[in-house]
């Protein structure tokens, strides 16, 4: 068996630093501790991709800087020699990144509908990233109603869609499907309401577990079936602290289990990833959607880029390990400070725009979610991966090719030597504090 070994550590300055032609040995080291153990018998959940999101904010930025390097960009994301991303986010209307608040529509009986704000920043971005990979899967998520369809008539701070609009709603949710599909963009799976328990100074709309259940079963399902569209939905779209008891709510009290696909969620509240795994056991047959994480925030130590990469890698290895079947970054590209946010909400994102624009910068965790996003392929299925030692964490997938990846992270102030044994034959290496590494193994 042959392994390739690809490596980042931060401190040494290496990035995706990849060494070939490893052998296994039938030869154990002397070594009993810390032995991680790989067996393709056991397998878990199929996968189905990584991704991120194309806001206003995203198209924006990338359309202060050259056509190299705007072109350099998409490829770092969606090229099999890049991130290899093969989901995209879309916010329906505006969200905090966007330069401004906005609907497409302002009319009751929506005549005015139009996308046309979408076509300047967010469809070109969108454009490029399928030349890359023309098998993207898209995923749409509304902040807000237009303000009109809600009971404090605004698209901020809350508020809730009135009764008499959940059909108007849908339906301009299905004018909104149409028209990208129309623009060659499919929307494979729309959420309900982006994190519908909280109450923004931006856009944002609030519903209860109820309230979601009867727009998704009485109104937005029916509609779209009446409409012969073929987009999935997903519940919640909201942190992981409370996501346990809300879905239970939704598809056993409020009967969603038949209309909606799965489940999505955020990191912004904790990992949880023990709620994860609960769900996954109670509705196997349910995806599990990673929709948006970032940092940047105060909480986040946004100037310690070490801490914000293992954070990355952390949660991407506890949802996998859990039985998520795709994660999703939020922002894929903002400028120098975060923005623009016309709510001064600033967060990283993997790619910066540098002060001049003229150039970008990649961030470690940019690197951090290469190890993962670059090896594991879609349709992939997650393996059985026994770790000995509570200081490695890790996972491990087959992809469609056979390949078998590992992806081991070490967030301690100390290496740890470890054997990889996989059938009757070992892989002895040493992890280095503070690394990411990602094993490709091939017979």
């Amino acid at each position: 068996m042959i392994v390739t070994k690809i490596e980042t550590n931060i401190k040494r300055n290496l990035f995706l630093h990849k060494t070939e032609n490893l052998q296994f040995s039938t030869i154990t080291e002397v070594l009993k501790n810390n032995i991680i153990s790989l067996d393709i018998s056991k397998t878990f959940q199929s996968f189905l991709g990584f991704g991120g999101a194309f806001t206003e904010s995203t198209g924006y930025a990338l359309s202060t800087i050259s056509d190299y390097n705007y072109n350099k960009i998409m490829d770092e994301y969606f090229s099999k020699n890049g991130l290899n991303y093969s989901f995209g986010r879309l916010p329906i209307g505006s969200c905090d990144f966007s330069l401004k608040s906005y609907s497409y529509s302002y009319k009751d009986d929506l005549s005015d509908f139009s996308i046309e704000k979408d076509l300047k920043y967010i469809v070109p971005s969108i454009k490029a990233a399928q030349q890359r990979n023309q098998y993207i899967k898209f995923i749409a998520s509304p902040w807000s109603p237009p303000a009109f369809m809600k009971n404090n008539k605004k698209l901020k701070k809350g508020g809730k869609l009135l009764d008499r609009y959940k059909d108007v709603w849908s339906n301009y949710l299905i004018k909104y499907v149409e028209a990208y599909n129309s623009l060659g963009i499919n929307i494979d799976y729309m959420t309900i309401q982006n994190e519908p328990d909280a109450s923004q100074s931006w856009e944002s709309c609030t519903y209860t577990a109820e309230e979601e259940a009867d727009l998704l079963n009485n109104h937005l399902f029916p509609l779209f079936d009446k409409y012969g569209l073929n987009t999935k939905f997903l519940i919640w779209d909201h942190n992981k602290d409370c996501i346990y008891e809300r879905v239970i709510d939704s598809f056993v009290k409020y009967g969603t289990l038949n209309t909606s696909c799965g489940v999505a969620f955020h990191w912004y509240a904790g990992s949880f990833f023990d709620k994860i795994n609960e769900l996954n056991k109670l509705f196997p047959d349910k995806l599990l959607i990673h929709t948006e994480g970032c940092t940047g925030y105060s909480k986040f130590k946004p100037k310690d880029e070490l801490f914000n990469a293992e954070m990355y890698g952390n949660e991407i290895i506890g949802d996998l390990n859990s039985g998520t079947n795709a994660f999703i970054d939020w922002n894929l590209v903002l400028e120098y400070n975060g923005g623009p946010n016309h709510k001064r909400n600033y967060c990283n994102s993997p790619i910066m725009i540098n002060k001049k624009h003229t150039d970008y910068i990649k961030t470690p965790a940019f690197y951090y979610i290469a190890h993962f996003s670059k090896y594991i392929n879609p349709n992939s299925k997650r393996i059985s991966l026994d770790i000995s030692s509570k200081n490695i964490l890790g996972t491990s997938f087959i992809n469609p090719d056979n390949s078998i990846v590992v992806v081991l992270l070490n967030k301690n102030d100390f290496n740890i030597e470890f054997n990889l044994k996989y059938k009757n034959s070992f892989f002895h290496d040493n992890l280095d504090s503070h690394a990411i590494v990602t094993f490709i193994i091939r017979n």
